[in-house]
C-alpha cells in the first residue's frame, strides 16, 4: 500500500510538472470541504482560499477560533495538491471553480480519505431544527465505556444559539479546536488540522449525552457524559514518574547530522533542562512546541536548555528527519530535535527506549530536569490554547516552576 501511495505521489508531481497550464482558477472566498468518514457521516469545515499572483494560492482552514495556514498549493490544468504546513498529510485531486474532488493522504500510515470541497457555503454543518438542548458547561465524559480501553474526559464546551465550540481534555492532552451544531437534541462537533480529522456525533438531554467519536475514516468509539460542574482529570504532574531503582533520565540519540546526542553533552551541564518527548505528527505536540518557542523567545535564559525526542511512525530514518526537519524550519525551533524513534509511534515501544520511566502514556511529555541533573517533574499531555483556563493556568505554573528551577 505504501508503494502505491508513494507512486501515486510522484505520478501527481509529475503531471503538476509536465502537463501544460490551462486557465482553470479557483473560486477565491470561503469553500466548504467534507471529509467521507463512513457510508453515513461526513467530518465537515471550512477554509477561506485567497489568490496572490506572486505566491499563488492560499489556504486558511477554521476550526472554532483556530486559523492555520496553508501556503504550499500546486495547481496544473484541473490537478491540485495541497501540503499541510507542518504535518506529512496531502490533498490530492481535481477541481473546477467552485468544486475540488480528491482524498486526504497520509502516506505513512497507509491511510486515505475521499475529500470533497464546494465554493460559497458558509455552514460548517446543516441545521435547521432549533435546539432543544443546551451543552454549555463542563461534562464528565467516558469513552470506550466498559472496556479495557476505557478512559476519562473532561468536556468543556459554550453553545451560543444552536452553534457549539469548545473541547474534551484528556490524561493525554486534548482533542484541541472543536466546533459544530446543536440540531433539536442532536450535537455533531468536527475539527480538521491537517493531521487529524475529528467528529463527535451525539444525542443530548440537559444532563446526559451519548454518542460516537470518530477519527478520519479508520477509527470510531462510543462515549457517554454527564453533566459535572466539579469533576476534574488526575493531577498530569503524577502520572508518569522514574521507576523505582532509577534516579536520573538518560538517553543517546541521533540529530540531522547523525551525531549522538545525551544529557552528558556540555550544553547541557549546569542547566535546568527540558526534555520533551513529541512526534511531529501530533497536533498537541505542536501546541506544545510552540508554547516553548514563544517561551525561549520572551524568556531567553542562558541557564535554561530544551531538548526533544521525536517518536515518529515515518517509515524510514530518511523520512523522519525530513519530518523533523520541516517543523523546525515551519515553526523556528531553536532547541534539538533527536530522533528517537522511526517505523512506529507505539508507547510501549517508546518506553523501551527510556526505560527508566514507569511508561510513555502521552505524546507530550516534558520532563524537568535541575541544574545537577536531578528529574524534579514530569508532565503527561498537554492543555493546548483550545482549553482555555486550563492553558492559562498551565502558563502560570509552568513560569513559576522553572523560575524556580533557574533561582537555585
Amino acid at each position: 500500500m505504501i508503494r502505491r501511495l508513494s507512486l501515486l505521489t510522484v505520478f501527481l508531481l509529475l503531471v503538476l510538472s509536465c502537463k501544460k497550464p490551462n486557465d482553470a482558477q479557483l473560486n477565491t472566498g470561503i469553500w466548504r470541504a467534507e471529509l467521507k468518514v463512513t457510508d453515513d457521516e461526513v467530518l465537515p469545515f471550512n477554509f477561506k482560499l485567497s489568490n496572490d499572483k506572486t505566491k499563488g494560492y492560499h489556504m486558511e482552514v477554521y476550526n472554532a477560533s483556530e486559523v492555520i495556514a496553508i501556503d504550499d498549493i500546486v495547481t496544473r490544468a484541473d490537478s491540485i495538491l495541497i501540503k499541510m504546513k507542518v504535518f506529512e498529510g496531502y490533498i490530492s485531486g481535481k477541481f473546477t471553480d467552485s468544486t475540488i474532488t480528491g482524498s486526504f493522504v497520509k502516506e505513512s500510515l497507509d491511510r486515505v480519505v475521499p475529500f470533497t470541497a464546494v465554493f460559497g457555503v458558509e455552514n460548517r454543518f446543516d441545521g435547521e431544527t432549533p435546539a432543544t438542548a443546551n451543552v454549555s458547561g463542563i461534562w464528565e465524559t467516558e469513552f470506550s465505556p466498559d472496556t479495557p480501553d476505557s478512559y476519562m474526559a473532561k468536556g468543556l464546551f459554550s453553545q451560543q444559539g444552536n452553534v457549539v465550540t469548545g473541547t474534551f481534555r484528556t490524561t493525554t492532552g486534548d482533542y484541541r479546536y472543536l466546533e459544530g451544531i446543536m440540531n433539536g437534541d442532536s450535537l455533531k462537533l468536527s475539527a480538521f488540522d491537517g493531521a487529524h480529522a475529528f467528529l463527535f456525533t451525539a444525542k443530548v438531554t440537559d444532563s446526559s449525552l451519548a454518542g460516537t467519536f470518530y477519527s478520519g475514516n479508520h477509527f470510531e468509539e462510543p462515549f457517554v457524559g454527564i453533566r459535572n460542574k466539579d469533576f476534574e482529570l488526575p493531577d498530569e504532574d503524577t502520572l508518569t514518574f522514574l521507576k523505582e531503582g532509577y534516579d536520573q533520565l538518560v538517553f543517546s540519540f541521533p540529530d540531522a547530522e547523525g551525531t549522538r546526542v545525551s544529557l552528558e553533552d556540555e550544553m547541557f551541564k549546569d542547566k535546568v533542562v527540558i526534555v520533551q518527548i513529541m512526534g511531529t505528527w501530533c497536533p498537541n505536540c505542536l501546541d506544545e512546541t510552540k508554547f516553548f518557542v514563544d517561551y525561549i523567545k520572551k524568556n531567553g535564559n542562558e541557564d535554561l536548555q530544551f531538548v526533544a525526542l521525536a517518536f515518529e511512525y515515518a517509515k524510514t530514518k530518511e523520512a523522519a528527519f525530513t519530518g523533523i526537519k520541516r517543523l523546525k524550519e515551519r515553526i523556528g525551533v531553536p532547541y534539538p530535535i533527536l530522533l528517537a524513534q522511526y517505523g512506529t509511534s507505539n508507547k510501549a515501544r517508546a518506553q523501551e527506549k527510556l526505560p527508566m520511566l514507569n511508561h510513555v502514556l502521552s505524546y507530550p511529555t516534558s520532563i524537568f530536569l535541575d541544574k545537577k541533573g536531578k528529574v524534579r517533574k514530569i508532565h503527561t499531555g498537554f492543555n493546548g490554547p483550545a482549553t482555555g483556563d486550563a492553558f492559562v493556568a498551565f502558563k502560570k505554573e509552568f513560569n513559576a516552576f522553572v523560575n524556580t528551577l533557574l533561582e537555585e
